[in-house]
């Protein structure tokens, strides 16, 4: 079997973007609007965005959480997934990606099921202590406080809450002991704790799309 290759697996991601996924006008906006804002190109890739939306519905998820807006993207699928009286709570740090956010998710026709809290996601999470639980956590922000992240994602579900983590394979980084990047290091330690915290039972996979080599932990809080 040949080794992947760039090119290759751009291929393989345009072909299973443009079979499963198909065009979107909406979601297209959005990335456009994140881009002239200036953000970084760091939104999921079409296929992971649908796999979220997938995830969502198999696990009938009511409430979600996810921690780290950026420019919406990601809160479409997650919004598009639950039903009309569902609701995401989605967390930024960033007051003008808010800003953008809120643009793009009303333009998608599901604004009134998301709320967005603006501020450090270590600062707001405690803040919904004593709601109902959530159904499906979302964890795609600064690498480094992901151990913070896992633990408030098993606080704030319950038994059954599903867990997904994005950017886990950090380009083959990960499998690397000797690293000092923080976003590696980070993204070890909350590895190591969904293997070791019994409050989860957790895989990952390796992922290769359009946003290069990466990866995806998907959890079950127990």
């Amino acid at each position: 079997m040949p080794e992947p290759s760039p090119d290759a697996w751009r291929r393989v991601d345009s072909y299973l973007t443009e079979l499963l996924v198909g065009a979107d006008p909406v979601l297209d906006a959005a990335v456009r609007e994140q881009h002239a804002a200036g953000m970084p190109a760091i939104e999921v890739a079409p296929v992971n965005g649908k796999f979220l939306n997938l995830l969502a519905r198999i696990s009938g998820a009511r409430r979600v959480l996810e921690i780290g807006t950026l420019a919406g993207y990601s809160t479409i699928w997650l919004a598009r997934a639950i039903p009309d009286d569902g609701h995401v709570i989605t967390i930024e740090a960033e007051p003008a990606n808010a800003r953008v956010a809120r643009t793009n998710l009303d333009r998608a026709g599901v604004g009134a099921k998301v709320d967005i809290r603006v501020g450090r996601a270590a600062d707001v999470l405690p803040t919904l202590e004593g709601d109902s639980p959530f159904d499906l956590v979302f964890i795609d922000a600064d690498k480094e406080s992901n151990t913070v992240y896992l633990d408030w994602a098993a606080r704030l579900g319950r038994a059954g809450t599903v867990v997904v983590v994005d950017n886990i394979g950090r380009g083959g980084e990960i499998a690397d002991p000797a690293t000092t990047n923080s976003q590696v290091i980070g993204t070890q330690r909350g590895l190591e704790m969904l293997a070791r915290d019994p409050r989860f039972d957790a895989t990952a996979l390796q992922t290769l799309d359009r946003k290069g080599y990466d990866g995806v932990a998907v959890a079950v809080v127990i």
